[in-house]
C-alpha cells in the first residue's frame, strides 16, 4: 500500500477531528456525532496509573491502564514509546492510542528501563515483563488473551516486535515476576507461553547489528548508547534484532515505514517483510512514499489507521 504525499500533519488536528477520522467507530456509535462519541469515550473509561510491573535495577517500573468500564473481557493493546531507547515516556504518547479506546479496548501503556539505566537487552526484557502482567492480570482486569495487540514507534516499533516475536529460549523474561523462575515477587505464577495476537510497527528497528553501523548522525548513535561499550555488544545487538527471530507460526505483522525516513532506513522494513513472506508469516507493508521518521499528513494517518483496522479484522482480532 502507498499512501500519497501531502502537508497537514496529524497532530494539527484537533482532538475531535481525531477521534472523527482515524478511527470508524463501532455501529452502535456511527450515528453519534464526534462530541458525544469523545464524552462517550471520557466517561467510559478509568486510568488507574503508574501500576509497578516489575522491579529491576533497583527500581520500580511502571504501566498505566486505561480501562473500558464495563465487565466483558475485552481486546487489549500494549503500547510501547519510542524515543531510540534514550528518551521518551508513557506519558508523553497517551494520545496515540485514542483510536483503540474508542473502540471499547483496554490499553496497557509501558514504561523501560533507557539507556542511561540499563544497556540492551534490559528495554527488551522490560517489554517481555510487562506483556507478562498482561497474562497474570488477566482475570482482574478481563484482558482477553487471545486478543491482544502489541504496537509502538521507531525504538518503540522495534520492541513492539521484539515483544511478540522472541522466543522463551532466548531466556530474555527470566526475571519476570510471575515467570517460571521469578514466582516469589508476587504469589502468582503465570506459565503460560508469551503470545500475542497481532503486532503493528511503526518504523521500527528490524536489524539492530545494521543499525550499529549506521553513518554518523543516524540513529546509530542511540543504539550505541543503549549497546554500550560491552565487547560482546554484537552478540547482544543480534539478540536483540527481531530478525533474528523470524519463523514459521509468528503472530500477524503491520509495519508502517516512510521511503525517505532518515533514522531507521526503510530497508529495515522491507528486509523484515521480506522475511515474514519466506517464512510463510502473514505481515503487511505500508510504505509512505517520501515519508520521514513519521510525521505522517492527515490524509497518510487516516488510510494507515483504516488499513490497521482492516487487517485486525482480517486477523479475527476485532
Amino acid at each position: 500500500m502507498k499512501l500519497k504525499k501531502h502537508t497537514t500533519s496529524i497532530a494539527a488536528l484537533g482532538l475531535g477531528s481525531f477521534l472523527g477520522l482515524v478511527m470508524t467507530p463501532p455501529a452502535a456509535a456511527q450515528a453519534l456525532d464526534p462530541a458525544t462519541r469523545f464524552v462517550e469515550v471520557a466517561g467510559g473509561y478509568r486510568l488507574v496509573p503508574d501500576i509497578t510491573y516489575l522491579r529491576a535495577g533497583g527500581i520500580d517500573l511502571k504501566l498505566d491502564l486505561y480501562q473500558a468500564r464495563d465487565s466483558d473481557p475485552t481486546p487489549t493493546l500494549i503500547y510501547i514509546h519510542g524515543g531510540g531507547w534514550t528518551n521518551g515516556s508513557k506519558e508523553s504518547s497517551a494520545l496515540t492510542f485514542l483510536p483503540y479506546l474508542e473502540m471499547g479496548w483496554s490499553v496497557v501503556n509501558v514504561e523501560y528501563r533507557m539507556a542511561d539505566v540499563a544497556h540492551a537487552p534490559a528495554a527488551v526484557e522490560d517489554c517481555r515483563c510487562a506483556l507478562r502482567w498482561v497474562y497474570r492480570n488477566a482475570e482482574r482486569y478481563n484482558f482477553d488473551l487471545d486478543r491482544i495487540v502489541v504496537t509502538g514507534n521507531s525504538a518503540g516499533g522495534h520492541l513492539a516486535l521484539t515483544t511478540g516475536m522472541v522466543t522463551a529460549e532466548a531466556g530474555l523474561d527470566r526475571q519476570c515476576p510471575g515467570d517460571r523462575n521469578r514466582a516469589w515477587s508476587t504469589g502468582t505464577t503465570s506459565m503460560d507461553e508469551l503470545k500475542v495476537a497481532a503486532i503493528i510497527n511503526w518504523y521500527g528497528i528490524t536489524d539492530v547489528v545494521g543499525l550499529m553501523h549506521g553513518p554518523p548522525g543516524s540513529s546509530g548513535n542511540f543504539t550505541e548508547a543503549w549497546l554500550g561499550s560491552r565487547s560482546d555488544r554484537a552478540d547482544v545487538a543480534a539478540r536483540v534484532s527481531p530478525l533474528t527471530y523470524v519463523r514459521a507460526g509468528l503472530p500477524p505483522v503491520l509495519t508502517v515505514h516512510g521511503a525517505a525516513d532518515p533514522i531507521v532506513p526503510h530497508d529495515h522494513a522491507v528486509r523484515l517483510h521480506q522475511a515474514l513472506e519466506g517464512a510463510g508469516v502473514p505481515n503487511q507493508l505500508i510504505t509512505i512514499p517520501e515519508g520521514g521518521h513519521g510525521g505522517f499528513t492527515r490524509d497518510e494517518s487516516v488510510r494507515i489507521y483504516e488499513t490497521i483496522r482492516a487487517f485486525l479484522r482480517q486477523h479475527q482480532v476485532l
